[in-house]
């Protein structure tokens, strides 16, 4: 997915967590999920990131070229600028993008 383009706000607001339980029934388990794919957007972030990263990684000692790399420190702001993978994570939740399930509610039935 390409988190760059993402509708997802830049700031944290409060929700009403009544409002996480209509997809799962249980709000601690729309939150676990939540959770977790945040975690999984974050690590595809860093990976991106540092693979972008590692074009410019010199292995010679000069300070000047690692004071001076523009692009690198642009890349950086751009990713810092991005919404928290969280917050990604939760407009997904709300948009039913997001695929999940629960292997004891699949035993059980």
């Amino acid at each position: 997915m390409d988190y760059k383009k993402t509708q997802a706000s830049q700031t944290t607001i409060t929700r009403d967590l009544s409002d996480f339980d209509k997809e799962t029934g249980n709000v601690y388990e729309s939150l676990v999920i939540i959770a977790k794919r945040g975690n999984q957007i974050e690590k595809e972030l860093k990976q991106e990131l540092n693979q972008k990263l590692d074009e410019f990684a010199s292995y010679s000692d000069n300070l000047e070229e690692v004071f001076e790399n523009r692009e690198q420190i642009e890349i950086s702001k751009f990713y810092e600028r991005l919404p928290k993978p969280i917050l990604i994570a939760i407009k997904e939740f709300r948009d039913d993008e997001i695929y999940y399930r629960n292997p004891i509610n699949e035993i059980n039935e």
